[in-house]
């Protein structure tokens, strides 16, 4: 019988791209996608090392599939990503009955690795030290079938303080851009329409090659792909934010107007700690230097509070910065400490009392603040890529959403009974706002069927019943359900 798999991502959107590599091997492997309601032959955590909960929850998860193993032997667990690449053979200490163990260096090896492990009826451990393969050089079972991922390296050379990633990802790796462009011409001929660039420092592309401007040339080389209507990046440095890029974003409308760019602090002193390799003034001046080139442009950012040694001064000046860049959204951290990380043995450990504090703190300003940012476009058009049903009825009228060029989150109404497809374009008038999306209460003005949405439709003829695409029951549903 055809074995069936489930991937439970955690983390970054680097990860969830390396998910569908590491669907695409399966399927190649002879192994079929779970059926949502079913229960899996084999699990697949692809886990992230950035912060401590994500550790007791794949632990979590693991000790409830323990009675499962035992009663089913031929039921199999592995477990990739970061965490395996840091733990290694530690996993396996304290979870013996994990089949497969593999690193973020090997994820082509996972198939025969799972194979070696029902043989040998013991444990395999695989970690590689540097790259086997470029990510996207392995089979892909993508998530979506009209917006893609797309690596243009892999790595980081930064070395900031609270980070562990370098240590598991390893040193920039760049992409040549050919091999880019060929697989981004082809996901646009499968009917894919928009496309995010991705690296952990992507705007630093090209320092492997030695080619300084790589990334703009990069970028503006995408944007003129025939058939692709938006592209994003994510997440560029500050330290290698050039006017170049900005020129090519500014000089090519399917390059949208929406940059994410982590700020992490907004004190100069803790700026300096985390050895982030700019300050506050380097970073306002971009976000000046965006919105005048592109004055409909939104910024979202990164923002870690309670790193070691900030004072009430250095967290109101993260405050301050807030205020002054009207982010559209601040995506807010508590520092959690990582063992291996130079901000681990730091001095001046916040406690966990005064983290949530100036957490909690940061969350209610912002939430604020993206209110207003939003509130700018209720009474205007926008065209929106159609995600997804909302899931919801409001005044007995069905909802859809999506995302905006500039990236906000839009709900609107459709006609329940000919809603437009998945994949699809809408223009919609917005009518409201809220903290966290905008709403547009009115049936869409015009509906523009698109590649993508003929995509998405031909993928749902083709699959039959749904399959659990990434992810599995969370811990939390185990519980509720007495797994």
């Amino acid at each position: 019988m055809t074995r069936t798999f489930v991937v439970e991502t955690y983390g970054c959107q680097m990860n969830a791209h390396d998910t569908e590599r590491i669907s695409g091997l399966l399927l190649d492997a002879g192994y079929e996608q779970a059926l949502a309601g079913s229960d899996p032959d084999l699990v697949v955590f692809n886990t992230c090392a950035v912060r401590e909960n994500a550790d007791n929850k794949l632990y979590g998860n693991l000790s409830f599939l323990a009675p499962r193993k035992k009663s089913d032997p031929g039921f199999q667990i592995a477990v990739g990503g970061c965490m395996a690449q840091k733990d290694q053979e530690s996993i396996v200490k304290r979870a013996p009955y994990v089949d497969v163990v593999f690193g973020t260096h090997n994820i082509g090896s996972l198939p025969a690795l799972l194979e070696r492990a029902r043989i040998e009826e013991e444990s395999q451990v695989e970690i590689k030290e540097s790259l086997e393969h470029f990510p996207s050089t392995l089979p892909a079972r993508r998530h979506s079938a009209f917006s893609g991922w797309v690596s243009v390296s892999v790595g980081c050379n930064n070395t900031c303080t609270f980070c562990i990633v370098p240590a598991l990802r390893g040193i920039e790796k760049d992409r040549p851009a050919n091999d880019i462009l060929t697989e981004v011409k082809a996901l646009v001929d499968q009917g894919v329409i928009e496309i995010t660039l991705l690296g952990q420092n992507v705007n630093a592309y090209g320092v492997e090659l030695g080619e300084r401007g790589a990334f703009a040339r990069l970028l503006a080389d995408v944007a003129k792909v025939p058939g692709l209507e938006r592209i994003r990046f994510m997440s560029p440095h500050p330290r290698d934010f050039t006017d170049d890029v900005i020129q090519a974003m500014a000089s090519h409308s399917n390059v949208m107007p929406h940059l994410h760019m982590p700020l992490q602090s907004g004190s100069d002193r803790i700026l300096q700690a985390m050895r982030r390799s700019y300050r506050r003034d380097r970073y306002m001046g971009i976000i000046e230097k965006v919105r005048t080139a592109m004055p409909e442009a939104t910024i979202t950012t990164d923002i870690i509070v309670g790193f070691p040694g900030e004072s009430d001064q250095d967290f109101e000046d993260t405050l301050s910065l807030a205020r002054e860049a009207k982010f559209l959204a601040a995506y807010t951290f508590q520092y959690s400490k990582r063992p291996g990380t130079p901000a681990a043995t730091m001095d001046g450990q916040i406690s966990d009392s005064v983290m949530r504090e100036r957490y909690e703190a940061l969350h209610k300003l912002q939430q604020e603040i993206s209110h207003e940012v939003n509130k700018v476009v209720v009474g205007t058009q926008q065209e929106v890529l159609v995600a997804d049903h909302v899931g919801r009825h409001d005044d007995e009228r069905a909802r859809m959403t999506g995302r905006s060029k500039d990236f906000r989150l839009v709900h609107f109404g459709i006609d329940a009974d000919n809603p437009p497809r998945i994949g699809d374009a809408v223009t919609v008038a917005i009518t409201s706002a809220s903290p966290n999306f905008v709403v547009a209460e009115n049936l869409p003005i015009h509906i523009r069927k698109t590649a993508g949405g003929d995509a998405h439709e031909a993928r749902m003829r083709e699959s039959g019943p749904t399959p659990i695409m990434v992810g599995m029951p969370t811990l939390a549903t185990l519980k509720a359900r007495g797994d």
